[in-house]
């Protein structure tokens, strides 16, 4: 567990910092996603755009989705401390107010607030079944 400063600093995690000063720069872009917060290291978000100008003309479900999770992008930069400023409109929309949890998701990471992350696992917990069949599925 975590917490935002009063300032709504964010310090990232000695494992993730690591991660970051070994292979990324120092600049994140964090983004909104709908739960919880998420965070690339720029040289992953540069790869999730490049997927997004590639993909033929899409659907309008996608569209929202793109409009949706790319209009509240905010590059976030990390200080000399390894913190970063997580801008109030992105921490409102996720009732991000002091504890977060900050899980690591393979080419970004997640920005929870405690207590939507603990709705979140209850709901897991009780589609767990479901959900490893859909992950398995996917996976052929």
């Amino acid at each position: 567990m975590h917490s935002l400063d009063s300032k709504g600093r964010l310090s990232i995690p000695a494992r993730f910092k690591e991660v970051l000063q070994s292979r990324y720069s120092d600049t994140l872009f964090v983004t909104n996603r709908v739960k919880c917060l998420v965070a690339y290291p720029y040289e992953e978000w540069r790869k999730l755009e490049d997927r997004f100008l590639n993909s033929p003309l899409p659907p309008p479900e996608v569209e929202q989705y793109q409009r949706y999770f790319l209009a509240s992008a905010v590059e976030c930069k990390l200080d000399s401390h390894g913190r970063i400023l997580i801008p109030a409109p992105l921490r409102d929309e996720v009732e991000i107010v002091k504890e977060v949890v900050v899980l690591g998701m393979l080419d970004h990471f997640e920005i929870w607030s405690k207590d939507k992350l603990e709705q979140e696992y209850k709901v897991v917990r009780e589609r767990f079944d479901e959900l490893h069949s859909a992950v398995s599925a996917n996976a052929r």
